[in-house]
């Protein structure tokens, strides 16, 4: 819903010449608390919606010396706190402070914020999962309307046929060839035997439709698209590069990155495959891992190497980082690219130097699968089933934590860490005094959590059983859909309320907001 609805529907409150922003200044001087304020020449009606008539309580007991009652700052502070608690956070947020100061103050209320998130996520649920000091309610409550907006349940509706249609224009223009075996060299790896078992298993219980029960519908919030044939194999990795030019990357068993435009047609449009210097494909191996920081793109490969592109030049390459063994994923900061690799370690690499590596980490006793960063932490997950936490400013190992699964995928943000395992179980940790403490571990998916993404008020998971699943990021999670798909999904990327899949049957897959009527003011 557009912000000139709610502009609209206050418009009534300041329909004087004078600004409610002067008669505060007369009435309440500076310092004084908002409960009490009173305009006698405030505007006289309420926004319709909200079905107001002039309370016997209210014309008793405010301070206001209002002939009639009915101006809305005359009520009692706690009246309009519950009121404002009935309009969207967004109106709260991005409409209410250019309405007035006073009105403004409610965004705020960090009380409110609180009562509004709890009945967001439920009695039972605790919100946040981590420590609450610090912690931004307005946005996580914005993030979580937008969310239920978006996806509650989605997952419910069946209109296939469409969704089915796209699949099948895809297929007839599909790219000719076959796809190519697996590297003869890392045979050895378990992690893709792993998946692929899994992915067989559900195969088998599957039904015969396999296809996403979800709405493409009109009147759908969210517009789902299945991009262009692109790759003639599995798709690993996908990462949504957001910003005002709409890419978006995809890495493939085929060898290769495409990076796609999703302003392009209805469906989006391939830009083009990057090339390396020397190579017909991307990589020489299996593309397993994707990472951006601005401009720079990373992509890490089981070729044992690190390629950097530069996206304002079109996707060029920029260098090529040769590693010692499979890479199996990335993180960047900057001009700095962290690497996770078969060989148990975990390298730090400067893009800006003639010698790139500057430290090689052995945290873990076995392959490091996943990994998260910050300007001041690295947080690393690996097959040898434990967490670590690495300390980027002091240069050391602050913690390990043991498990009893190992973590495929890592999601940190703010104070929380949330992550999947081999086994289908979501952890949560908080983060709090440069420790790391295990909170809580939820049954959310049957096989290989492959894809992770928190936000203060979304969770996003996806696994090789074959589903996409959106919660709340409460404990336990709130799930508000469940997608299911024809294949494994083996990754998923977030930005902006758009969400990408990289899926087993050679596709990328987007759900991305309709076009609407802005919200800005």
């Amino acid at each position: 819903m557009s912000a000139s609805f709610y502009v609209h529907g206050i418009q009534s409150m300041s329909r004087t010449s004078v600004t409610l922003e002067d008669e505060e200044k007369q009435r309440c001087p500076d310092g004084a608390d908002p409960p009490n304020f009173a305009c006698n020449d405030t505007p006289h009606s309420l926004p319709e919606r909200l079905n107001l008539e002039p309370s016997v309580i209210a014309m008793e007991t405010s301070p206001s010396p209002s002939s009639n009652g009915t101006n809305l700052l005359s009520l009692p502070w706690e009246i309009v706190t519950q009121i404002a608690s009935h309009l969207p956070a967004q109106c709260v947020i991005n409409v209410l402070p250019h309405v007035c100061q006073t009105l403004g103050k409610l965004s705020e209320d960090r009380l409110a914020w609180q009562v509004r998130a709890q009945k967001l996520s439920g009695p039972a649920a605790s919100f946040p999962v981590g420590p609450k000091e610090d912690f931004d309610w307005s946005k996580a409550c914005l993030e979580m309307e937008q969310l239920i907006g978006c996806w509650a349940g989605r997952g419910n509706q069946a209109e296939r046929q469409e969704t089915e249609g796209a699949r099948q224009e895809v297929a007839a223009g599909g790219v000719n060839g076959e796809a190519p075996a697996a590297e003869g060299n890392l045979v050895e790896m378990q992690l893709d035997v792993e998946i692929n078992d899994a992915a067989d298993v559900q195969s088998q219980t599957a039904s015969n439709s396999g296809q996403l029960n979800e709405s493409s519908s009109a009147s759908s919030p969210l517009e789902h698209i299945i991009l262009p044939s692109g790759h003639i194999a599995d798709v690993n990795c996908v990462l949504l590069l957001g910003g005002k030019e709409a890419l978006c990357a995809s890495g493939s068993r085929d060898r290769n990155v495409n990076l796609w435009d999703l302003r392009e047609g209805p469906r989006g449009k391939l830009m083009h495959t990057l090339a390396g210097r020397g190579t017909i494909s991307t990589h020489r191996g299996w593309v397993w891992c994707l990472a951006s920081s601005g401009p720079l793109l990373a992509s890490g490969s089981f070729d044992s190497t690190v390629r950097l592109w530069d996206l304002e030049a079109g996707g060029a390459e920029r260098r090529l980082i040769q590693c010692k063994a499979a890479v199996l994923c990335l993180s960047c900061e900057r001009d700095t690219v962290l690497a996770g690799s078969h060989d148990q370690k975990l390298s730090i690499f400067d893009t800006r130097a003639a010698d790139p590596l500057v430290k090689s980490l052995r945290l873990h006793g076995d392959a490091v699968l996943c990994l998260a960063s910050d300007d001041q932490y690295i947080i690393s997950g690996s097959k040898d089933q434990t967490v670590a936490l690495f300390d980027r400013r002091a240069g050391k190992l602050l913690q390990k934590v043991q498990l009893s699964s190992y973590l495929l995928s890592l999601s940190y943000s703010g104070r929380e860490v949330w992550a999947g395992d081999n086994r289908g179980l979501v952890h949560t940790f908080s983060m709090h005094n440069s420790s790391l403490t295990s909170i809580s571990q939820f049954n959310i998916h049957r096989s290989l959590v492959t894809g992770v993404h928190y936000s203060s008020g979304a969770l996003y998971t996806c696994s090789s059983d074959r589903t996409i699943k959106v919660h709340l990021p409460c404990a336990p999670p709130k799930t508000l859909c469940t997608l299911h798909h024809q294949a494994g999904v083996n990754g998923l990327s977030v930005e902006g309320g758009t969400l990408a899949i990289a899926s087993g049957d050679m596709n990328v897959e987007i759900w991305r907001p309709r076009c609407t009527e802005s919200t800005s003011i």
